[in-house]
């Protein structure tokens, strides 16, 4: 029973990223005002890499950061053969070394290393039917590591389930742009994404909800005003961008 949840968890991801219609052509455009061509971006938390396809398309190298086993496997066999593409089975973190990714068979997109994001969001009706059933042990590295190894990114996208301000604390400098998830029930995480980007530059701020990939404010917000922004919203998650001020 267990390989067949498993199978049918991945079914519904490969579903939602590479099965609606026209979401790969809103991708396109709204990431293009983020990822000129030729730019090196990070993809940490790559899942089934619906970004990897996005910003190939748009011209950009890409690394792929993913330590889900079973998601990493489908990112070999779709973009193991892309030169512009280096794919990583670990975690970012903080610091090297070892860690437990806690995976949900049934619903892989919620996978976390995070103990005190699971408890949190397990109170969030809309987490109601998940469980994290399985624990996989893998490699944590850091941005930091990555840049030596890589080169600075142009833009960095963090989605790592209540992990993202633990990536940033693993940043010593400061960067184009980038996004991080922002869940209402776990605020706290956001708000220390963007303390954490203060003390590496000057950014400006903007919010997109959901998989809606639209920017919702008409201006850029300094980092109060983002703030601001997450302490008021009650419901539905979504990703803060940021980019340096005078980019």
């Amino acid at each position: 029973m267990s390989k067949i949840t498993r199978l049918l968890g991945l079914a519904r991801s490969v579903g939602i990223y590479y099965g609606v219609p026209f979401r790969r052509r809103r991708l396109e455009r709204f990431y293009a005002q983020f990822v000129p061509r030729d730019a090196l971006c990070f993809d940490i938390g790559a899942h089934l890499g619906n970004r990897i396809r996005c910003w190939r398309a748009l011209g950009a190298r890409v690394v792929a950061v993913e330590p889900q086993s079973d998601c990493y496997r489908i990112l070999e066999a779709f973009y193991g053969r892309d030169e512009g593409v280096t794919l990583l089975r670990c975690a970012i973190g903080r610091a090297a070394g070892q860690t437990t990714l806690h995976v949900s068979e049934r619903y892989p997109t919620v996978a976390s290393i995070s103990d005190e994001w699971i408890e949190r969001v397990k109170t969030d009706p809309s987490f109601a039917a998940v469980e994290w059933d399985r624990a996989e042990h893998v490699e944590m590295r850091t941005l930091d590591g990555l840049i030596a190894e890589h080169g600075s990114p142009g833009f960095i996208k963090i989605d790592v389930e209540g992990y993202e301000a633990d990536v940033l604390g693993g940043l010593s400098t400061s960067v184009r742009a980038l996004s991080f998830e922002c869940v209402p029930v776990v605020r706290h995480i956001a708000l220390a994404c963007v303390d954490r980007l203060a003390q590496l530059g000057e950014y400006r701020y903007n919010f997109s909800s959901g998989e809606s990939h639209r920017l919702e404010l008409p201006e850029w917000l300094d980092a109060r005003g983002i703030a601001e922004l997450i302490n008021s919203r009650s419901a539905g998650s979504g990703d803060v961008y940021a980019r340096l001020a005078g980019d």
